[in-house]
C-alpha cells in the first residue's frame, strides 16, 4: 500500500473515519490526521499507520493528549511484540524509557536505537511529555534512501563491509561542566553491561526488501580497516545519510507522537533549549537480527540481549 501526499487512506470500518496521511518531505516523513491512538483504534487504522510507516519511515500524530504510559504501550503492542524499556538502564518501568534532556544531557548525535545488540528494535514510538519553551526539535534521516543514492562503486563497497557497534560509545553524553544528580540515568548505568555486536553496514529490510545503511554513533570500528581508514569510511557513508536533502525536522507540540521505522532511519535530538527540561517517553517494538545482502546475520561479540527482546516472539 503506497500513500502519497495529501491523499487519505482507504476507508475502513463503516462509521470510522479513515486516517488522512500527508507527506511532509521528499525522502521521508508523513503526518497522520484523524486518528486517536486509544483502545478504540481499529485494525484498519493500525494497518494504515503501519503502511504509512513503511512508506514514509517516520510518521507523526498530533493531539494525543490523553495517552498515558499504559495506553502508549497498548498501542505500540498493536505494531508488534514489545522489548523491555532498555537493555541496561533500569527505568523503573518494564516497557517505557524516560528520555530526559536537561542540564546538558541529550541524545544529540546521529543514531539508530540500540544497534549495539543483535536484535535491533523494529519500531520506536515516542511521545512528548514535557517540552522546552523553544528548541528541542528532532531530526530523522532515511538510511534506505541514503543507500539508494550511492554511486554503484560505493554501493558495492558498502555491501561487503561489517561494523562493530557497542554501547560504550553512548550517544547520551553528559556535559562535564554540570553535576547531574537529577539525571534519570548516567553513562555508568548505560554501560553497566557492555554489548558489542557485528552488523553488516548494509542490511536488507525484512518487510520492504530495501537495502539500508546500518551506521550511527554506536559504531566502534569498520572491520578489516585501520583506525584511520575506519574513520574515513564511516564518515563517507554517514555523511551520505545525514545530507540535509535526506532529512526531516519535527517541531514538537504537546500531545505529539512520533513513530519511526528503526530499521531504515537514524535520528538526532537537537540540544538547543539551554537549561530547560525536556522529557519524552519511548517504547520500542522488537525486531529481528539484521541480515546482509549475502544473507549473513549479525553476530554477538559481547553481551546477552535475550532479556531485552525474545526473537521467538517474532516467529509467526
Amino acid at each position: 500500500m503506497t500513500l502519497t501526499a495529501d491523499r487519505p487512506a482507504a476507508a475502513g470500518a463503516p462509521g470510522v473515519a479513515a486516517p488522512a496521511v500527508h507527506q511532509l518531505g521528499g525522502q521521508l516523513g508523513a503526518r497522520i490526521d484523524g486518528v486517536h491512538l486509544g483502545d478504540d483504534l481499529t485494525a484498519e487504522q493500525v494497518a494504515t499507520i503501519r503502511a504509512a510507516l513503511l512508506t514514509h519511515k517516520v510518521v507523526f500524530l498530533r493531539d494525543q493528549h490523553d495517552l498515558d504510559d499504559d495506553a502508549h504501550a497498548r498501542f505500540a503492542e498493536r505494531l508488534g511484540p514489545l522489548t523491555t524499556a532498555h537493555p541496561t538502564v533500569n527505568t523503573g518501568s518494564a516497557r517505557v524509557l524516560r528520555v530526559t534532556a536537561n542540564r546538558g544531557m541529550a541524545a544529540n548525535s546521529w543514531h539508530t536505537d540500540v544497534t549495539f545488540v543483535d536484535r535491533v528494535p523494529a519500531i520506536s514510538v515516542l511521545r512528548a511529555v514535557t517540552l522546552p519553551p523553544y528548541g528541542g526539535t528532532t531530526v530523522w534521516a532515511n538510511t534506505a534512501a541514503a543507500y539508494a543514492s550511492l554511486p554503484a562503486p560505493l554501493r558495492a563497497l558498502a555491501d561487503g563491509l561489517w561494523a562493530v557497534h557497542t554501547n560504550s560509545y553512548d550517544y547520551a553524553q553528559l556535559d562535564e561542566e554540570h553535576d547531574q544528580p537529577d539525571a534519570n540515568y548516567s553513562r555508568d548505568d548505560f554501560t553497566s553491561t557492555v554489548f558489542e555486536t557485528r552488523h553488516p553496514v548494509v542490511r536488507v529490510h525484512p518487510e520492504t526488501g530495501e537495502r539500508s545503511l546500518v551506521l550511527g554513533n554506536f559504531v566502534k570500528r569498520i572491520e578489516g580497516l585501520t583506525s584511520a581508514e575506519s574513520h574515513q569510511v564511516f564518515h563517507l557513508f554517514q555523511n551520505r545519510i545525514t545530507r540535509l536533502e535526506n532529512t526531516l525536522r519535527w517541531s514538537w507540540q504537546p500531545g505529539d507522537v512520533a513513530i519511526w521505522d528503526n530499521r531504515a532511519t537514524q535520528h538526532y535530538a537537537v540540544a538547543d533549549f539551554d537549561e530547560h527540561p525536556r522529557e519524552m517517553r519511548r517504547i520500542t517494538v522488537a525486531g529481528d537480527v539484521p541480515v546482509s545482502v549475502d544473507g549473513e546475520r549479525s553476530v554477538v561479540l559481547q553481551g546477552d540481549a535475550r532479556a531485552y527482546a525474545r526473537l521467538d516472539e517474532l516467529i509467526s
